[in-house]
C-alpha cells in the first residue's frame, strides 16, 4: 500500500489531495490573470490588424498577448499536475477562483463593470463549486495508463466522446459562421465540449508521468502518446475559439460562463469514464447536484445583469463609430459585446445629424420606443 498517497494531512485531507489543492489554486491565479493580459494584447493587436473575432491573427506578433499566453500555460501546467494527485471532480471546480481574479482585474484594468448582482453570481458559482468539492468521491486507484485507456474505450465513454466531437464539429462548421459574433454560447460551447475530453486525456498523461517519475515507465505504451495527441488537438482548438470569445464579448462574462460549462461537462465526463458516483451514496450525489444548481443560478444572474449598472439599470452603449462626426448620434445595441468592438457592421441603429428640428422632436419618441428611461 502506498502510504504517502493515503496519509491524512490537515483536516483529514490526504497528502496527494493537499498537493492537488495547492496546485489547483495556483493554477487559477495564473489563468485568471492571463484572461486580462491576453485581452489587452488582443485590443492592441486589433489596432494594427484584423480582429481575432473576425478571423485575424495579428495578435501572434503582440508581446502582451504572449505574456498572457505564458501565464495561461504556467497555470495549465499547474492544473495538469493537480490532476495527477487529485480527482477531476475535486480539481476542476476549484477553477472558480479564476473567475474572481478575472472579474476583479477586468473591473479595475479593462473597466468592464459588473453589476452588484453579477458579483453575487460569481459568489454563487464559487459556493456551488465548494459544495461539489467537499462532497467529491475518493480518487480511483490506477496503476497504469493502460487502465485509463480501458476505461476510455468502454462503450459508455466512447458514446459520450462521439457526441461531444459531433456537437463541436456542428458548432464549428455550421453555427460559428452565422452566430459566433452574436451568441456567447457558441465559442464557449466549442471550448467546453473539447475541454471535457482534454481533461480526461490530461488525467491519463498526469498518471503516466507520475508513475514514470516513481520508477514505473509509462512512456513506452502507445496509449500514452495517443492521449498526448488528443490533448494537443483539443487544446489548440480551445485556444483559437477562446481568443475569439475574449475578443468579441465581455471578459467578466466569458470567464464565468466558460468555467460553468467546462466544469459541468468535465464532471459528467469523469462520472462516465471513472464511474465516480459508483463510490458515493445518494446523499452525496444529491448534494453535488445542489452544487450544480447553485452554479447555474450564478450564471443566470450574470446573464440577466450583463447590460446593467448599479445606478441606472439596463443601458445601451452609445459609443459612436469612427466615421461619425461630432454632432452626429449613434446608438449601439450589443448585448455582451465588448465596448471596443464597434464598427459599421455592428451598429443596427444610426441616427443622422440632429440639426433638423423634426428629428429632434422625434428623438425622444425613438428613445421611448426603446424603453430607455
Amino acid at each position: 500500500m502506498a502510504a504517502p498517497a493515503s496519509a491524512a494531512g490537515f483536516g483529514g485531507m490526504t497528502s496527494d489531495n493537499a498537493k492537488g489543492l495547492a496546485l489547483a489554486v495556483s493554477s487559477s491565479a495564473f489563468i485568471g490573470a492571463s484572461f486580462i493580459v491576453k485581452k489587452l494584447g488582443l485590443k492592441r493587436a486589433a489596432d494594427s490588424g484584423v480582429r481575432a473575432g473576425y478571423g485575424g491573427y495579428s495578435y501572434l506578433v503582440e508581446p502582451l498577448w504572449w505574456i498572457g499566453m505564458i501565464s495561461m500555460i504556467v497555470g495549465e501546467i499547474a492544473n495538469f499536475a493537480a490532476y495527477a494527485f487529485a480527482p477531476a471532480i475535486l480539481v476542476t471546480p476549484l477553477g472558480a477562483l479564476s473567475i474572481i481574479i478575472s472579474a476583479a482585474l477586468a473591473h479595475s484594468i479593462l473597466q468592464e463593470k459588473l453589476h452588484t448582482f453579477g458579483i453575487l453570481g460569481c459568489a454563487l458559482c464559487v459556493v456551488g463549486s465548494i459544495t461539489i468539492a467537499l462532497h467529491a468521491p475518493p480518487e480511483r486507484d490506477i496503476d497504469s495508463v493502460r487502465e485509463v485507456w480501458d476505461l476510455a474505450t468502454e462503450p459508455a465513454f466512447l458514446s459520450y466522446a462521439a457526441i461531444v466531437v459531433a456537437a463541436a464539429l456542428v458548432l464549428i462548421y455550421f453555427v460559428v459562421p452565422h452566430h459566433g459574433q452574436t451568441n456567447i454560447m457558441v465559442y464557449i460551447g466549442v471550448c467546453s465540449l473539447l475541454g471535457s475530453l482534454t481533461v480526461m486525456s490530461v488525467k491519463a498523461l498526469g498518471i503516466a508521468l507520475k508513475l514514470t517519475f516513481s520508477g514505473v515507465n509509462q512512456l513506452f505504451y502507445p496509449q500514452t502518446w495517443a492521449f498526448a495527441l488528443i490533448v494537443a488537438t483539443c487544446v489548440s482548438t480551445q485556444i483559437n475559439y477562446l481568443n475569439k470569445a475574449l475578443d468579441t464579448f465581455n471578459t467578466a462574462v466569458v470567464s464565468p460562463i466558460y468555467y460553468v460549462m467546462f466544469t459541468s461537462l468535465t464532471i459528467i465526463a469523469s462520472v462516465i469514464m471513472f464511474k465516480d458516483w459508483d463510490r458515493q451514496n445518494p446523499t452525496q450525489i444529491v448534494t453535488e447536484m445542489c452544487g450544480f444548481v447553485t452554479i447555474l443560478s450564478g450564471t443566470f444572474l450574470l446573464h440577466k445583469t450583463k447590460d446593467m449598472n448599479d445606478s441606472t439599470g439596463p443601458t445601451l452603449s452609445t459609443q459612436r463609430p469612427k466615421h461619425a462626426s461630432q454632432n452626429a448620434y449613434a446608438i449601439e445595441i450589443l448585448p455582451l459585446k465588448c465596448q471596443d468592438s464597434v464598427d459599421e457592421e455592428t451598429l443596427p441603429l444610426s441616427l443622422p445629424k440632429a440639426e433638423n428640428h423634426y428629428l429632434m422632436e422625434e428623438l425622444p419618441l425613438r428613445y421611448k420606443d426603446l424603453n430607455i428611461s
